[in-house]
């Protein structure tokens, strides 16, 4: 009765003789009753982290004299004591439900990964499909055109791309040096693959296959696999099939702005980030262990370059990172055993094969800037409707015919260096440098049309 009082008033009580406080109906009503069990009595609330609410009661009867062995009341030390005690229990109380809360929330989020896990790996059957088809015949890499830096996607279908990236793993001999299971590698091709939205027009897993191809291209065709160890050949060529993982098809700019949960999760290249959790998820996925031959010490070490080469295709960070390349191998001063320096390389390298769609013949170039327009138009379409803002040239729709203008600034801004650099290092990737020249060429005449009205863009 008297916890029970303390609990609506939360505030605490202390009563020397309950038979002479006639504050409370029950001892007015009935005071035998209340003496025969309690005389003396002291009460706290036990109170959680917000004062305005309590969780329990401390009650103290009856405190005993040692000498006389008689009840006498409770002073202000033993009020002290019990405040000290009812915040103790408090806190034991709020912890144990919050870790209760905690495990709760652990056990749903483990059985929400082992569900999305199942949906993002693929299907047995197409697995299977695919082991016997390559186990059949893997078309070489000279008749993919694999090895050239002029390569084309657009006559390939789904299943070749598959094809053609078992090839690049094999003759890059990453099967080989790691012994990669040919299950795991057809599954976690296909799960790579899956993961990739296919309504988005540009950063879907074609993108993500043409950033492969054009690494292993500079690896093999630019000489660079020999200045590289095996395990970063293995990071880069994991890292370039997973950097746009569960793309939405808008920038990290419209995520922040939209105010997206993944904006919550990372301050800065929110998306690349997510990239990456992406491939982790897939790589520790059933089926998908290609990694599962590597010492601990190897997989460590090849997770981090594979994060650092996802986290370097954010453009922001590439302009951050490239004058501190462009200035030490300007001056000779780029030293291959500096982990550092190579560190740099791979983060460069990302970025050239990231972008190496302005590189290649006319035609292909043109068809890539179309499908690059229209997923960015999208954006601006959503800026509009969902934001109610006015989306900057490069996503407006209304803007089409600054196109060639725009590409031309890219090449000059983000483009020619890095391939001029790249070049210097080794002159057998030169063709990715007089290729984005020739663009640069086609995309000054359309810019130059569009200025005189006797164009309107490309579109």
């Amino acid at each position: 009765m008297y916890a029970q009082c303390v609990k609506n008033t939360m505030q605490p009580l202390n009563i020397a003789d309950v038979t002479k406080d006639q504050r409370f109906p029950w001892t007015r009503e009935d005071p035998d009753l209340s003496s025969k069990q309690i005389k003396s009595l002291l009460c706290t609330p036990i109170r959680n982290g917000k004062k305005d609410k309590v969780i329990g009661v401390c009650q103290l009867v009856n405190k005993m004299d040692e000498a006389s062995g008689s009840v006498k009341a409770f002073n202000r030390n033993d009020e002290q004591f019990l405040e000290a005690f009812a915040i103790f229990c408090g806190l034991g109380i709020q912890n144990t439900q919050m870790y209760e809360t905690v495990e709760r929330a652990r056990a749903k989020q483990q059985v929400t990964l082992e569900v999305l896990s199942y949906h993002a790996s693929a299907a047995e059957e197409e697995t299977r499909e695919l082991q016997v088809t390559a186990v059949a015949t893997v078309p070489s890499a000279q008749s993919l055109h694999l090895m050239d830096f002029s390569f084309s996607d657009f006559d390939l279908s789904d299943t070749e791309t598959t094809m053609a990236t078992i090839r690049m793993f094999v003759d890059l001999n990453l099967v080989q040096n790691f012994q990669m299971k040919y299950t795991s590698l057809c599954h976690w091709i296909l799960s790579v693959k899956k993961n990739y939205r296919k309504n988005v027009a540009y950063h879907n897993w074609r993108h993500a296959f043409n950033t492969a191809q054009t690494m292993f291209t500079l690896l093999k065709s630019g000489r660079l696999q020999n200045k590289l160890n095996d395990l970063e050949v293995l990071a880069l060529m994991i890292a370039t099939l997973s950097h746009d993982l569960d793309h939405r098809g808008v920038n990290n700019s419209y995520i922040q702005r939209s105010e997206h949960p993944l904006a919550q999760l990372y301050c800065h290249s929110t998306m690349e980030h997510h990239h990456f959790d992406q491939c982790l998820m897939i790589l520790n996925s059933s089926g998908n262990q290609i990694l599962s031959a590597l010492s601990l010490d190897e997989y460590k070490a090849t997770l981090k370059m594979i994060e650092r080469a996802i986290l370097a295709t954010d453009l922001a960070l590439y302009m951050k990172r490239r004058g501190e390349f462009f200035e030490l191998t300007k001056n000779s001063q780029f030293v291959w055993e500096n982990e550092h320096h190579r560190d740099l390389l791979r983060s460069m390298l990302m970025t050239a094969c990231d972008i190496s769609a302005i590189t290649k013949p006319w035609p292909v170039q043109k068809r890539v800037a179309e499908l690059v327009a229209t997923e960015f138009f999208e954006q601006g379409d959503k800026e509009r409707r969902e934001l109610n803002v006015e989306p900057i040239d490069l996503m407006n729709r209304e803007k089409r015919d600054k196109i060639p203008s725009m590409q031309v600034s890219f090449i000059d801004a983000i483009c020619t260096q890095l391939y001029e650099t790249l070049s210097g290092m080794s002159e057998y990737c030169s063709p990715l440098l007089e290729g984005c020249q020739k663009n640069r060429q086609r995309w000054k005449c359309l810019a130059e049309e569009c200025e005189n009205g006797l164009g309107n863009g490309f579109m």
